[in-house]
């Protein structure tokens, strides 16, 4: 089936099948946006888990796709091309713990490697093709916006996941080098910067948090839902925040709030 339903806008959201992605893509669904999601696991690992989205009245094109490898990131968008024949919106979103927390002082490259390319590398580059298809097709009334979800941790620091904090700070700086480049065209570029959020990423370290947001770790005395996330990817795609472009929005429960 190609270019069904062209009226409707497209969203790509990398790591869109589970976790913070998948509310990211829940919302968009619910505001009238075709899905084009990508992640590690087969199809069949995925369908009846992206079955809610349709429900929403949304196409969904999942892709097995993993955005650190070029050829990979070639195959998603030539398959976004040929259902849709457009590209609205790019949520870079897909991300990786590192697979094992080591102190800095015994960190290992490979895991470092690991980390950097899933985290920071594969979203610098599908960002540098998707903004090459967007300025292809010019301005023609259309809202266009990539948003980048990062973490708190691009400006705290964790001594036993470094890898990950680079890899983070990296992505803030991303968002704002794109965000420049892209002004002239029209295309907004923002970032998105989590705090403790909910996911099976977070499911080892619960009674942790628990703890400490008991302990007033947050202003807020909760976790952070993947809804929360999708909500505001949904009002800076929507266009709400017009007058902004190059930005880092907090959505962390008041944590990051310096105080005595």
């Amino acid at each position: 089936m190609s270019h069904t339903d062209n009226d409707k806008p497209v969203a790509l959201v990398t790591g869109g099948s589970r976790g913070i992605g998948f509310g990211i893509c829940k919302k968009l669904a619910s505001e009238g946006y075709n899905l084009a999601i990508c992640g590690r696991r087969s199809t069949g690992e995925v369908a009846d888990s992206l079955a809610p989205l349709e429900k929403e009245g949304a196409e969904v094109l999942y892709v097995p796709a993993e955005i650190s490898k070029p050829e990979k990131r070639l195959k998603l968008l030539t398959a976004i091309r040929k259902k849709y024949g457009r590209l609205d919106v790019l949520v870079n979103n897909a991300g990786m713990a590192p697979r094992e927390r080591q102190d800095i002082l015994d960190a290992t490259e490979d895991i470092y490697e690991e980390v950097m390319k899933v985290n920071l590398q594969g979203p610098y580059f599908l960002t540098q093709a998707v903004a090459g298809w967007m300025v292809e097709e010019g301005q023609d009334g259309r809202k266009r916006s990539i948003i980048f979800i990062s973490s708190i941790s691009s400006t705290i620091a964790s001594t036993g996941r470094g890898e990950y904090c680079i890899s983070k700070a990296g992505l803030s700086m991303a968002a704002q080098l794109w965000a420049v480049r892209l002004a002239e065209y029209g295309i907004s570029v923002n970032e998105i910067r989590p705090g403790i959020i909910a996911t099976d990423m977070t499911s080892g370290v619960k009674e942790k948090y628990d703890r400490l947001i008991e302990q007033g770790l947050t202003l807020q005395n909760r976790w952070g839902s993947p809804e929360d996330i999708g909500k505001a990817v949904a009002s800076l795609v929507r266009g709400d925040w017009s007058y902004s472009t190059g930005q880092a929005v907090y959505v962390d429960g008041g944590l990051t709030v310096g105080r005595l």
